[in-house]
């Protein structure tokens, strides 16, 4: 059987090793240290001088932080983007508030500014201002953010960026996790980089940040014995992983570069293929291309649809997976409010993400484009 064809693998790029066994060799193995303190200053070099960041567990313990800093508690309702995966919305009913879904727009398929405000009249109108705000940069594309903003700043509700799958993607060169009030980033095995697992919350103000790192490291009050005034929680990043972060933040930019060329590697040999499309970056947009997305009309492949695609790429030990099935049709979401039409639903019926790594070879994208060649010919 061929070698196996990773949708999206980590990368290592050389320096990581360094800063771990530096840890090793000053017994820094404890959950926080040098390594902590020092990812999160190249994360706030990277993204902007102005922003603090606290390195955390994992992006999803980062969003949970961001609602209990926005104050959402049991009953109040936190608007989020319907096409994502799933850590964009369980950390809301973690607090026992309820998820209000936006449908996506066409051109970047992040959320509907046309329906976040139709939703957010809406619930006024039922006596429930939303607390607050969830777009997501699906894929790595940054959603309309220039929209939600204005809408948000128009109703004065908090934006919480989600940008875990959007390192390094911007609008007008402005990094996205830094426009809302606080911004969510994801180290998972699968992203641009990582840190195996883990994640940050990025904010302008440094009183969020504070209080998250408190909240974060147990909420111990200082004092010197063991003493708590509010609920904390243990979702501080280990130093041990922060090494791993930092030499990957080292290579950022080589991954962007390595992930957008997969991108014009498909979208230029998939142009003959009729019924095969992608979504583009609109003017002003810079895309970190994490994952490569097409969508398949059945119309115009002469039936092919997404579901044969990804089959037989499976048969040949390729991974690829369907979009991200929209929350509000999930088993778990489907009672709470939904605004919009069916542009979600499409995607996901006709949505494939293609193998993505940035360090896939020629070879093994070759094979992947072989697939194609026999499946649509």
């Amino acid at each position: 059987m061929n070698s196996k064809i990773w949708l999206s693998s980590p990368h290592m790029g050389g320096r990581e090793r360094d800063f771990v066994t530096e840890a090793f060799d000053s017994n820094w193995v404890a959950p926080l240290g040098p390594n902590v303190n020092g990812l999160e200053k190249d994360i706030a070099s990277y993204l902007d001088d102005h922003m603090d960041v606290a390195a955390l567990s994992s992006g999803t313990a980062a969003l949970h932080l961001a609602l209990i800093l926005l104050d959402v508690q049991s009953g109040d309702e936190v608007i989020c983007q319907s096409m994502t995966f799933s850590a964009s919305a369980n950390p809301i009913r973690y607090q026992n508030a309820i998820p209000v879904f936006i449908d996506s727009e066409k051109e970047t398929w992040n959320m509907d500014p046309v329906f976040l405000e139709e939703a957010i009249k809406d619930r006024i109108a039922k006596g429930k201002k939303p607390k607050a705000i969830i777009p997501v940069h699906l894929y790595g594309m940054p959603a309309k953010m220039h929209g939600i903003l204005a809408i948000a700043e128009k109703y004065e509700i908090h934006v919480i960026e989600d940008a875990a799958e959007a390192l390094g993607s911007s609008i007008n060169e402005k990094k996205c996790g830094t426009f809302g009030a606080m911004g969510i980033l994801s180290f998972n095995g699968n992203k641009i980089i990582t840190t195996s697992g883990g994640g940050a919350l990025v904010s302008n103000n440094d009183q969020f940040i504070k209080k998250a790192t408190f909240l974060a490291t147990q909420a111990r009050d200082p004092a010197p014995h063991y003493q708590h005034s509010h609920i904390g929680f243990n979702y501080r990043m280990s130093n041990i992983s922060a090494g791993i972060g930092r030499g990957q933040m080292e290579v950022l930019p080589q991954r962007i570069e390595q992930r957008r060329a997969n991108f014009s590697f498909y979208q230029k040999e998939l142009k003959p293929f009729e019924g095969i499309s992608f979504v583009n970056e609109p003017e002003d947009f810079f895309s970190n291309r994490w994952l490569t997305t097409i969508l398949v009309d059945p119309e115009k492949t002469n039936g092919v649809t997404r579901e044969d695609i990804r089959l037989a790429l499976e048969k040949e030990n390729i991974e690829s997976r369907p979009l991200w099935k929209p929350m509000h049709l999930q088993p778990v979401f489907q009672s709470f409010p939904y605004y919009g039409k069916k542009v979600a639903e499409k995607l996901f019926e006709n949505g494939l993400c293609l193998p993505s790594g940035s360090n896939l070879t020629a070879h093994e994208l070759e094979r992947v484009l072989d697939v194609f060649k026999e499946l649509m010919r």
